[in-house]
This record gives C-alpha cells, structure tokens and sequence, in this order.
C-alpha cells in the first residue's frame, strides 16, 4: 500500500473499505494510489438540518444527488493523501481523470491544524489545498472533528473541570452505568465467527443508521464481518448488556497513542434510557487513560452532545471541483450555507 500522509487509523480498515465499500459506491482507481471512490453525493449533507428540512419540501428525493468522485475514504477521519507525490501531480492526475468524467470532485478532510497530524502532514495537507484552489476547486470549512486530550489522572478529576450544572447533569447519566455489563472483545476474537452474533450487531449498527438525520455511507455486512475478524487492526469491541440482553456496542480502534471511535449500535429504546451515549463515552475515555494513550477521537456526527460531554474540535477543510462553471461560480457566494458546523 502506498505510504499515506494524515492516516491516524490502522491501514488494514483502508484495506477493508477497497474490498468492501459501502452500498452504492465505487472504488475509484488512481495512478498515484490517493484512495478514492464514487457515489451519489446529497449537496444539502454539510448543510444546517433547518435548512436540510425546508430543501425536501421543494425537491424530490432524487435532485442534487450527482455521482460524485471523491478523494479519501469514509472509515478515514482525515484525507489519506500520498506522501510521495507533490501536489500539483497529484490535483493534475484529478483533473484529467476523475474531472472530466463527473460533475462533482471533493477532496475531503483537508486537516487544518495539527491536533491529530504531524506538521509535515499538514504541510502536505496545505500544498494539496493550495494547488486545488489554483486548478478552480472551492476550499470549505468541513465538520468540526471531536477529541479529547487524556489528561486527567481520573474521570472524576475530568468532570471537575466541566461547571456545576454541566457535572451534575453527567453524573446523572452515569449513574446507569451501575445497572450495565461492559464486556470487551479484541479484534479477531472466536465471537465474530458466528454468524449470528454478527446479524446482531449488524442489526443494531443499522439501528443507529435509520435513525441519523444524515445518511451517506451505509457500510455493508460484508465490510464489519471483514474488520471484526480481523486481528491484525488493533481494536476492541465494547459490548453492553442490561438486564441481561445486549443493548449496544461500541468498535474503536487504536493506533499512534490515540483511541479512534469508529461504530456503534444501539438497541433502541433501551440504549436511550440507560443514558448509553453517555457512559459509552466516559468508558472509552477511562479505557485510553488505563492503555496509556494521548487521545480520543470521537468523530464528526453529534456536535452539540460532545461538546456536552467536554469534547475539543478541530476542523478540516474539502476541495471541491464544480464542472459546470456556473454552480462553480454560485458556490463560492453560497458555501457559508454549506459551513454547517462554523461558528
């Protein structure tokens, strides 16, 4: 596999994605090994969920849902972009391939800082940027990317640091955790071979999906069968259990001192009345500090409830090539409205 700027995830789930992308996608193939693939792509996605609601009253399902090319992947948190390549190779390969032959290319997950990537990757990161913007591509604020540093010596010296109301309201929520069974498994442990386990889990992952106001990658059983059984990816499943019946996982990966939360499902309405979200996440906090890692990235979705929860933000810029010149020039004055994250 080529060597990658901004991978903070195992390659193997790089790996799996190619072999097993989500339902309607399409691995795109690049000369110079940028991971890449298409899909119909709903323009309104980074848009605000008001302005999401009041779009569906005047189209139909099927409007503003161009296949689209896009540069990265989604079980990726950043752009994987290859370290061997310069830039303007890489945005000229774009152009004369994946440009001519859809409407829309989106380099996605641009980072812009160095919370999670080194300064030579976000140096790559900007020269990628820059050559796009000169090549005609429209540089966006992507979603804010939640994470949170691991220093505190416990949950409690955490919680400390949040206001009265903000403590007083998690530690509510945690009282739940007292009526659960957390079990862990690794990754490629005996469970994931049976094929009813992973219906179940499969099933409760689907769960979380139907539920989301924002649907884009519906990732396959084929694709979790792949990443459970494999014991090469560093990852553990959290498994949660009340009143004796499974009611939510959790699938995080680890890798350069970070724990990476990547799937979880739920089983709804239980999940929900044991303030699982909530104790999911404070698990996994206590799990990075016990394993001794830097960080825990908690992903894009759910902004207002993370920041709740005490979560950081970092944000990533998408490069995006508009083929047809005049919704090209009508993005640069409407982009804001796509920005839905910034503040």
């Amino acid at each position: 596999m080529t060597t990658l700027h901004n991978l903070i995830e195992p390659e193997g789930l790089l790996g799996h994605f190619r072999e097993n992308p989500p339902e309607g996608f399409a691995i795109l193939e690049l000369a110079c090994g940028a991971p890449a693939f298409a899909a119909p792509f709903d323009l309104l996605t980074t848009t605000s969920a008001t302005v999401r609601r009041r779009a569906k009253r005047f189209r139909p399902a099927w409007f503003l849902k161009p296949r689209t090319a896009f540069i990265g992947t989604t079980v990726s948190e950043l752009a994987p972009l290859p370290e061997a390549l310069p830039a303007d190779a890489l945005v000229r390969e774009i152009m004369t391939t994946l440009a001519r032959d859809y409407p829309f290319v989106i380099v996605k997950d641009l980072p812009s800082d160095t919370t999670l990537v080194s300064e030579e990757d976000l140096a790559a990161s900007r020269n990628v940027a820059n050559a796009c913007r000169d090549a005609g591509f429209v540089l966006m604020e992507g979603q804010a990317l939640a994470w949170v540093p691991i220093d505190f010596a416990s949950i409690d010296e955490l919680l400390g640091r949040r206001s009265p109301a903000r403590r007083k309201n998690i530690r509510r929520k945690l009282k739940s955790r007292a009526a659960m069974q957390i079990d862990e498994l690794p990754l490629g442990d005996a469970r994931f071979l049976e094929d009813a386990f992973l219906a179940t889990l499969y099933a409760m992952y689907l769960n979380v999906y139907q539920q989301s106001e924002v649907h884009f990658d519906l990732l396959t059983p084929a694709f979790f069968r792949a990443v459970l059984q494999d014991a090469t990816i560093d990852g553990v499943v959290f498994l949660y259990s009340a009143v004796g019946a499974l009611i939510g996982f959790n699938l995080c990966v680890c890798a350069n001192g970070r724990l990476i939360d990547k799937y979880v499902g739920f089983v709804y309405p239980a999940a929900r009345e044991h303030d699982l979200y909530a104790v999911s996440w404070f698990h996994n906090l206590e799990y990075a500090r016990t394993r001794g890692l830097r960080c825990y990235v908690a992903g894009w979705t759910d902004r207002d409830v993370k920041k709740e929860l005490g979560a950081h933000f970092t944000f990533t810029q998408h490069a995006v090539y508009v083929r047809n010149p005049i919704l090209r020039f009508a993005l640069r004055i409407f982009r804001r409205f796509f920005e839905s994250d910034h503040d």
